[in-house]
């Protein structure tokens, strides 16, 4: 897997772009905080959103009340596109 490092200033000019390009062409994204420490972006394949919330809700107590909040709260139809 490619990998592309960047600074945050580079992602704070154009952050749009910068994630288009990183979804497009399918490289990881390294940015650089000004202290140094480092955090990663990566696209999300099919199927890997599935994964994702099932490790939210088995490690992040804050997003499972959000999920059971939203349970218990009534449904509205979405609207229809005419």
């Amino acid at each position: 897997m490619a990998i592309k490092k960047i600074l945050l200033s580079e992602l704070e000019t154009d952050p749009k772009g910068t994630l288009d390009e990183c979804c497009d062409s399918g490289r990881s994204l390294v940015v650089e905080m000004p202290d140094h420490r480092l955090l990663s972006i990566q696209t999300l394949e099919p199927g890997d959103d599935d994964r994702l919330v099932d490790d939210l809700l088995a490690t992040d107590p804050a997003f499972r009340a959000i999920v059971e909040k939203s349970k218990s709260s009534p449904r509205k139809p979405f609207p229809s596109g005419s």
